[in-house]
């Protein structure tokens, strides 16, 4: 195992009768790196966060967290951790204030200071009841709760689930600090234009399979492109639906579209042997685009 790991997963697998909830999930993420895991509901990202957690066991595998094994030293483990589950529960008769308290004294005191800090920065109302509170102001909370004793990691569930927009960026500033500090954290998140803006490193998981970890530069480079070029005359769809890493040609009269994952300089002597273009442009193909091209690449395998 790698020394420098913060959170390693080796050959996690979780069934669940026939069911194959989790299957062989290896992952290796060092200190400091903020690691976005992505997948639609279903798709087990939350399955694989218990059983790193060991709030599930796996039915083989193993995890670690800072190099201690998270079920021999579970409780050990959660001194170091900031967590905020999906399934965020707290005791509603308890206000703000008193279930931070409650969690800070599990984990040695209340740095309180700090707390007033991050509630101002996420504008969160901790003198009121928590059963009182819509599910965006338990949110945070649970927030606060999670990043309050500055863990070395972070592990989220669907962290910013029910936050209004300015509170999400407010979030993921704070996601980039406590990263630049050597703070590792791990997030799940069906909210693509969130983790393309905060994620060092981007996981894909498919029915309970990690079926690509990258960046999201790596993401991108390997993704389709929107291209649209204009000619001098009308073109003929069949010239660029030979080029490979064309898809989805479209031709109206002298204007051409498409989606491109192949050598541009192919694409274009292709389209120069037969017109002469008046006009050419590319948009680069954002996470969700290649989030959603990649699932239905998947789907057309199987």
């Amino acid at each position: 195992m790698n020394d420098q790991s913060a959170l390693r997963a080796e050959g996690l697998t979780k069934h669940y009768g026939d069911v194959r909830a989790l299957v062989d999930l290896d992952l290796d993420i060092p200190a400091g790196e903020v690691f976005g895991f992505l997948g639609p509901n279903g798709a087990g990202k939350t399955t694989a966060i218990r059983t790193i957690l060991d709030e599930i066991r796996p039915t083989s595998g193993r995890a670690f967290i800072l190099g201690l094994d998270t079920h021999d030293k579970a409780v050990e483990i959660r001194r170091h951790i900031g967590y905020i589950p999906g399934d965020l529960a707290l005791y509603p008769n308890l206000t703000g204030q008193d279930t931070l308290t409650y969690f800070g004294n599990l984990r040695g005191g209340v740095d309180w200071s700090h707390v007033d800090e991050l509630a101002e920065r996420l504008d969160a109302d901790l003198s009121r009841k928590v059963g009182d509170l819509s599910s965006g102001n338990r949110q945070k909370v649970g927030v606060i709760q999670a990043f309050m004793n500055r863990p070395e990691v972070l592990i989220m569930d669907e962290p910013s689930s029910g936050l209004d927009p300015l509170v999400q960026r407010e979030f993921q500033k704070l996601v980039r600090e406590v990263a630049a500090e050597g703070q590792t954290v791990f997030l799940s998140s069906h909210t693509l234009s969130e983790v393309q803006r905060i994620a060092d490193r981007v996981g894909i998981i498919r029915q309970g399979r990690l079926v690509a970890v990258e960046t999201v530069s790596e993401l991108r480079s390997k993704a389709m492109r929107q291209v649209e070029l204009e000619f001098d005359l009308p073109a003929e769809a069949a010239v660029f639906e030979a080029v490979p890493g064309a898809r989805d040609v479209t031709v109206e009269n002298n204007h051409v579209g498409m989606s491109f994952d192949g050598d541009m300089g192919v694409l274009l002597k292709a389209a120069t042997e037969r017109y002469t273009i008046v006009d050419i442009n590319t948009q680069e193909a954002d996470l969700e685009e290649i989030f959603l091209t990649y699932y239905r690449d998947e789907e057309e395998v199987s």
